[in-house]
C-alpha cells in the first residue's frame, strides 16, 4: 500500500482552486438569479407618464365588507383590479360573479394563500393554475395578473408566473389596512403620503375601515388630478 502526502505547497494550491470554484459557482447562481429577476420582474407601479392609479384588492377574506366597495366603486365609476385565492372564490361564487358584472379586472392570488418563497417552482405553479381553473369556472375569464400572497416574490416564484405567462404584481403604497388596529385615517395617510406619484400601484384589502375610507381616498385622488385604471391598463400588459 502506498501513501500519498500533500506537501504544503500542493495544499496551498487546492485550496486556492477551490476557493475560485466556489466562486465561480455563486457568481453564476448570482448570474442566473439577476437573469430571472430582469426577464420576469415583479411590478411595483405603472407607467409615469400619464397621472394615473391602480387600486388593487387582494382578497383571500372580508366578503362581507366587499358589497359596500363594490357599491362605491360603481357609484364612482372606477374599475380596480381584485386578486382572488382561488379557496375564496369557489366558496363566494356569487360574490365572484358581482365582481366580474361590474367590470373589474380579476387577478389570480394563489389557490391557498401559502407563502411562496417557501414553495418550489412547479408547487407555485399549481397554485396558480388551480386558481385560474376556479375562476374561470365560475365566470368566462383568464387571470393574467398575479399578486403573490405576502407579496413574497422569489427567484422560483417570479420564474413560476412568468413561465405561464403573468406578470407579477406588488404594490407602490401598502396601506397595511389589514392590520388590527388600523383606522380609516391611517388608510388615507398612508395613500396620500410620499410614495404617491403618477403610476402607482396602491393595495388595499376588505376591511370595514376600508370600506369607510374608500370615498374619500377616491374623491382625494381625483382632486389631486388622478385617473383611475386597471393594473393591466397601467403596466400596459
Amino acid at each position: 500500500m502506498h501513501l500519498f502526502f500533500w506537501s504544503e505547497k500542493q495544499l496551498a494550491r487546492l485550496a486556492v482552486f477551490t476557493l475560485i470554484g466556489i466562486i465561480a459557482v455563486v457568481g453564476m447562481l448570482g448570474y442566473l438569479n439577476n437573469r430571472v429577476a430582469s426577464v420576469y420582474r415583479p411590478y411595483y407601479h405603472g407607467m409615469e407618464a400619464e397621472k394615473v392609479v391602480a387600486l388593487t384588492v387582494n382578497v383571500d377574506w372580508g366578503e362581507e365588507y366587499l358589497p359596500s366597495m363594490l357599491e362605491t366603486l360603481t357609484n364612482a365609476e372606477v374599475k380596480a383590479t381584485f386578486f382572488l385565492t382561488g379557496r375564496w372564490a369557489q366558496k363566494n361564487p356569487d360574490l365572484t360573479k358581482a365582481i366580474y358584472a361590474a367590470g373589474h379586472e380579476i387577478g389570480n392570488h394563489g389557490y391557498s394563500h401559502p407563502h411562496p418563497n417557501k414553495l418550489t417552482k412547479q408547487r407555485n405553479q399549481q397554485e396558480i393554475i388551480r386558481t385560474q381553473e376556479t375562476i374561470a369556472a365560475i365566470i368566462p375569464w383568464q387571470t393574467t395578473v398575479f399578486a403573490p400572497p405576502y407579496g413574497e416574490a422569489g427567484t422560483q416564484v417570479l420564474e413560476a408566473a412568468g413561465e405561464l405567462g403573468y406578470a407579477t404584481i406588488l404594490w407602490t403604497i401598502d396601506t397595511v389596512d389589514w392590520k388590527e388596529g388600523t383606522s380609516s385615517n391611517q388608510i388615507l395617510q398612508r395613500v396620500f403620503g410620499s410614495k404617491l406619484k403618477p403610476g402607482a400601484i396602491v393595495l388595499i384589502h376588505p376591511t370595514a375601515n376600508t370600506a369607510k375610507a374608500l370615498p374619500k381616498m377616491i374623491t382625494g385622488l381625483r382632486e389631486k388630478g388622478y385617473q383611475f385604471r386597471t393594473v393591466s391598463e397601467i403596466i400596459g400588459k
